[in-house]
């Protein structure tokens, strides 16, 4: 789950991370008045979760109230790469003298932690990487023993100024239970000071349970509505563009799914995967008929592929979840489902689903076959 900047300050603030002072704004007049109570010069920040805001122009450093009311009504109601700006933040502006690059994150590879670390920092840190790869040093965290802020200090050639601020953020990622914190630019200021000046931090949503403060950070505008009811069900969905429904249970078949999908779209004319749903191993009725009601809610859908592999959960209760979905939803169910079935007790499966008969279900054998029926009925 990634944060607005504002989000990440008030993580950043309740763990000891020095920050400009700053407040949100949803109009150009609240922007003006932080701007009067700020004093001095500000930067007004769109407060969207996608880079390049600065190349956007969704980023302004202006000196006064009034500038600060122009720049928040030039950039409110902005689209910056399909995001419209709905907010933004105006902190006071920071006399820097050099900037930083800082971040930990997860690194799966190595299984462990990973801090980044460098002197090159307001830049791309993509750019960074590829234009000069040993000014980004990168020391592993062990969870074990926390972070050693002297030696990334050491590795990136950051300030000894910065310790602080790095074990801060370390505190950050660790106990918000984050994958990944970041701050570009961190900043060295005039007067000897390390501030962040910007941060982005994206958390593990596996953890939420452990996290009840967390839940304020979800309900956002930047949310899809079908992400939204799906999240509300329990449901790992994530909504695309095409106009396949793809449901599977475990992440790694859907992902297969959505290339077989994609695939079989780009042969028959269809646009592709709507969306990827994983229903997890307990398909059972009222899983399946909430996965079920959030696909058909989507209007650009046009044929749904089932697919699943029985293993904890038979196929035959798939099988079984999948017509009682369809008794629930009624009239709801108005698209053609494609269903393949594979794994524990599928036979047992499809013979249920045959006796069904319902006129909205095709049972097909296999995937790519499956896929390519699904395709033809989008294209329909």
């Amino acid at each position: 789950m990634d944060l607005f900047e504002h989000e990440a300050r008030d993580l950043f603030e309740r763990h000891g991370v020095p920050i400009p002072r700053g407040k949100v704004a949803t109009t150009p007049e609240s922007a003006r008045a932080i701007a009067v109570e700020l004093g001095g010069s500000v930067v007004v920040k769109a407060q969207v979760k996608t880079g390049g805001r600065g190349k956007a122009g969704g980023v302004k450093v202006v000196h006064s109230p009034d500038d600060a009311e122009q720049a928040a009504e030039d950039i409110l109601g902005m689209d910056i790469k399909g995001h419209r700006v709905q907010k933004v933040l105006v902190t006071e502006a920071s006399a820097i003298a050099e900037e930083y690059y800082l971040s930990f994150l997860l690194d799966r590879a190595a299984r462990t932690f990973l801090a980044m670390a460098s002197t090159e920092g307001g830049m791309d840190i993509e750019t960074v990487a590829a234009t000069k790869p040993g000014a980004l040093a990168r020391v592993p965290v062990d969870p074990l023993t926390g972070v050693d802020a002297a030696r990334i200090i050491e590795a990136a050639g950051l300030p000894a100024a910065a310790a602080d601020a790095i074990v801060a953020l370390w505190t950050v990622f660790a106990e918000e239970d984050a994958t990944l914190v970041e701050v570009n630019p961190l900043v060295l200021t005039t007067d000897g000071a390390v501030v962040a000046v910007d941060g982005k931090v994206t958390l593990d949503a596996n953890a939420a349970f452990r996290q009840p403060s967390h839940a304020g950070f979800v309900d956002s505008p930047d949310e899809h509505p079908l992400e939204r009811r799906a999240r509300e069900s329990g449901l790992n969905y994530v909504k695309l563009d095409g106009d396949i429904g793809v449901i599977g249970n475990g992440a790694g078949l859907v992902l297969s799914t959505l290339d077989v999908v994609a695939a079989a779209a780009a042969e028959s004319g269809a646009r592709g995967p709507a969306n990827f749903l994983d229903i997890g191993g307990g398909a059972s009725a009222e899983i399946m008929a909430a996965g079920l009601g959030v696909i058909l809610g989507d209007d650009q859908v046009r044929s749904v592929f089932v697919n699943v592999f029985g293993g904890i959960t038979a196929c035959d209760a798939v099988a079984d979840g999948i017509v009682h979905a369809l008794a629930l939803l009624g009239d709801r169910a108005a698209k053609p489902l494609v269903v393949r079935l594979d794994g524990n007790n599928v036979a047992e499966g499809r013979r249920i689903l045959v006796e069904a008969a319902h006129p909205l279900v095709t049972l097909v054998d296999t995937m790519d076959d499956a896929a390519g029926a699904a395709a033809k009925l989008a294209e329909a």
